[in-house]
């Protein structure tokens, strides 16, 4: 329906996007009032699904959230739970999980850079039209994927949900032969990682900057995957961390009137967490080869303290997390002596376990009570995407403004801009169906009369 003076555009789909969910913008003589972020998907109780369930099953029921990093929601889930009960597990089984972690890193962010960024950068409208004209390169992404489903299916036991994961460890160990027998595979991934950062570091990126603060994991000695320190870097260069435990009193989540998914918060203000965040506050430790390919791709070193916000360029420090991602998988494979035994025992006890990892999108945090008998008498998961969402909807107005500002794009031009601007975040909405509805309402302060055309 238009009026005069305003406009309503509905837009039917956004292809590319793992979820459901809508975007109004409105827009009152050529300025930006406001972008929702609407996700409407009906909630799916998980955390109420948990409840009365024995403390052995969260790593297999909330591996069910998401089809796409099943292994963030196992590792959160067992981090939280073995906290709980006070266990420490072996250091052979942290390696192997942190290998099923690299598998997942892996395959995901081929998956996002391939299939459903890199078309925005090379002006196709699905992986499919990219693929009639750079069949190579999605061959290409295809076999980084097929690498990543590779090592989540021989420690998983299968590359979607997988189901050799359990308290402790896994329920299975591999042989070092088995491990052995990827390390060709993972090499030729290595090359295709490397073609990767070269590929998508020759793309055109428009300006952007994100102002949020920005929370990864830390670890000492290494960039954080499977654990680590919730670690802050605000927009003006300071940095303060915080124990896992207190993640929900620096994290609050609010209901909105526009979402069935929780906006977070972080100390109050707007954060963003994924990718740009690790960079630039785990970057230095990278691997040399993930620095060299840093530096290579305009990143900058990040042991001289490079930093990226530009959410456009999110896909040049996922190429760079993709390649760190195969040679920590080697370098694992390598050392790695099978265990004694494949789990170590964690029996219940009465508390309260909080454990966090990063998910391919961002730091996904757990939190369990228990009950002595091990019965969850609550649960706590708050995904990263829900962490983003303020974040989204800050760079959706701000892209929007700067459009309208400069040229007044039409409804064609501006859906477009959203969807990148929605992208460039590689937001998991629930792993459903791909759809966005996008609302623009144009208004004016102007009378000229008249009433519905």
């Amino acid at each position: 329906m238009t009026h005069r003076g305003s406009r309503v555009l509905h837009v039917g789909s956004l292809s590319r996007v793992e979820g459901e969910g809508a975007l109004y913008l409105g827009v009152h003589d050529g300025t930006v009032t406001e972008a929702r972020l609407n996700i409407y998907e009906p909630p799916r109780f998980f955390e109420a699904l948990l409840r009365g369930r024995s403390y052995t099953e969260p790593p297999d029921i909330t591996a069910r959230v998401c089809g796409i990093c099943p292994v963030a929601y196992q590792m959160s889930a067992c981090a939280a739970i073995e906290d709980a009960c006070g266990v420490v597990v072996d250091p052979v089984i942290r390696d192997l999980r942190r290998l099923l972690y690299c598998g997942e890193w892996i395959e995901s962010q081929a998956l996002h850079i391939y299939l459903l960024h890199a078309p925005d950068f090379l002006g196709r409208a699905s992986a499919i039209e990219l693929a009639r004209t750079h069949r190579a390169e999605v061959e290409r992404g295809l076999r980084l994927k097929k690498a990543g489903n590779a090592l989540m299916e021989l420690l998983g036991g299968r590359a979607v949900h997988p189901v050799n994961v359990r308290l402790g460890g896994f329920h299975r160990a591999p042989a070092r032969a088995e491990l052995l027998a990827l390390t060709e595979d993972l090499r030729r991934a290595l090359d295709d990682a490397w073609d990767t950062v070269r590929w998508v570091s020759g793309f055109e990126f428009p300006d952007a900057r994100v102002d949020a603060d920005l929370l990864a994991l830390a670890a000492p000695d290494t960039y954080a995957i499977e654990g680590g320190t919730p670690t802050v870097l605000r927009a003006d260069g300071s940095k303060d961390s915080f124990p896992v435990r207190d993640f929900t009193r620096r994290v609050t989540e609010t209901h909105v009137p526009h979402s069935t998914a929780l906006h977070s918060r972080l100390d109050g203000r707007v954060h963003l967490t994924g990718s740009l965040a690790r960079f630039a506050i785990g970057g230095a430790r990278l691997s040399e080869v993930a620095r060299q390919a840093a530096v290579e791709a305009g990143l900058g070193d990040p042991r001289d303290g490079a930093v990226c916000r530009n959410p456009f360029r999110s896909i040049l420090v996922r190429a760079v997390e993709t390649l760190y991602a195969v040679t920590e998988a080697l370098r694992i494979i390598e050392a790695y002596e099978p265990p004694e035994r494949p789990y170590t025992e964690v029996p219940p006890v009465a508390g309260v376990g909080h454990g966090a990892t990063e998910a391919p999108r961002g730091v996904l945090y757990h939190r369990y009570e228990l009950a002595a008998d091990g019965t969850v008498l609550s649960a706590d998961l708050v995904p990263p995407t829900a962490q983003n969402q303020g974040a989204i909807e800050a760079d959706l107005r701000r892209l929007a403004q700067r459009a309208i500002s400069e040229h007044d794009p039409d409804d064609a031009e501006l859906t477009d801009l959203c969807e990148r601007a929605i992208r460039n975040h590689d937001p998991c909405i629930s792993c459903s169906t791909h759809f966005l509805d996008l609302t623009v309402v144009r208004t004016s302060g102007r009378t000229t009369g008249g009433g519905d055309a």
